[in-house]
């Protein structure tokens, strides 16, 4: 791969971490009165009205075999779960506390590989996920004291999205990431738009759906457009750069969201979950520095007898 293409995927990967904390922001601000699957039902529908013609325009299939639909469901499903228990925490916390629990996601996904997958795991990889647990409890422990339970909502997230990039390992090997993107936000909104429909006037908190008047229309279309964007900023970065060159520089993603934070919402971490965000990126910089040696050792051919 040339220096400029690798240049290029972190361009586009540093362009995701500016933009990641922007739809979050605008998930934030949106009005209490709107139920947080209102805001899901906009994030995929905008992807999907945005992705699927996109992809035809690029001359790529959209046919899907059946016996990948109902992997497609359980995909969306995981990623739309993630996304709600994520969008329900940040009405309560600050976005730089929520992006930094949710980061344990890859001592998450090295656990997961090496249960389900049976990638071989060993003892330094497995005392630095111990080591970024404890980080991740250093942020929650004040907000656990101010909020209760909506403070573990993070860690929600980060189960359920490392769900979705296990099942995204296998799928992505067998569709181009833009099809697989528009695919999985179809399936999001099959999910979601039918409790809307079917609940709409019944009052229920979670799926009443609202008319959205004012800045909610707005805040709603931001985070479709926002999301879309940058995800497929995420997508290219992948594409055009190694995994491991590029994987790092999401955490730069906390430092957006606590300018963006700071900026819209008056919100700033405490000195503690400084603390507690260095230790998760110290251990997460590891867990990379980790694979990355294994994948050039695997890769080193075998000396000649």
């Amino acid at each position: 791969m040339s220096q400029s293409k690798t240049t290029l995927g972190i361009l586009f990967m540093l362009a995701f971490c500016v933009l990641a904390p922007i739809m979050d922001a605008f998930a934030k601000a949106t009005p209490a009165e709107i139920p947080v699957t209102q805001i899901l039902a906009a994030r995929f529908a905008v992807q999907v009205i945005v992705l699927l013609p996109l992809a035809l325009t690029m001359g790529l299939s959209l046919r899907m075999p059946l016996r990948d639909a109902g992997l497609h469901l359980a995909r969306a499903a995981a990623l739309v779960l993630a996304t709600a228990l994520f969008f329900t925490a940040l009405r309560a916390m600050p976005i730089a506390d929520a992006i930094s629990i949710f980061f344990v996601e890859p001592f998450i996904l090295t656990l997961m590989g090496a249960l389900f997958l049976r990638e071989p795991v060993g003892w330094r990889r497995l005392t630095a996920c111990a080591v970024g647990f404890g980080g991740a409890l250093l942020v929650i422990r004040p907000s656990f004291g101010d909020l209760g339970l909506v403070a573990m909502l993070p860690l929600g997230t980060a189960l359920m999205f490392s769900i979705y990039m296990l099942m995204t390992r296998s799928m992505s090997q067998r569709m181009e990431p833009i099809v697989l993107q528009g695919h999985t936000a179809l399936a999001a909104c099959v999910l979601v738009f039918p409790p809307l429909i079917v609940m709409d006037g019944s009052g229920a908190a979670l799926w009443d759906p609202v008319w959205p008047t004012g800045f909610a229309r707005w805040s709603l279309l931001g985070v479709g457009i926002v999301a879309t964007v940058s995800h497929l900023f995420l997508t290219f970065a992948l594409r055009f750069a190694p995994a491991g060159t590029i994987a790092p520089l999401q955490y730069l993603e906390i430092v957006g969201a606590t300018v963006i934070g700071y900026l819209a919402f008056d919100d700033f971490p405490t000195p503690l979950t400084f603390v507690g965000i260095a230790i998760i990126v110290g251990a997460g910089l590891y867990v990379f520095e980790r694979e990355r040696r294994l994948e050039q050792q695997q890769d080193t051919p075998p000396p000649l007898p």
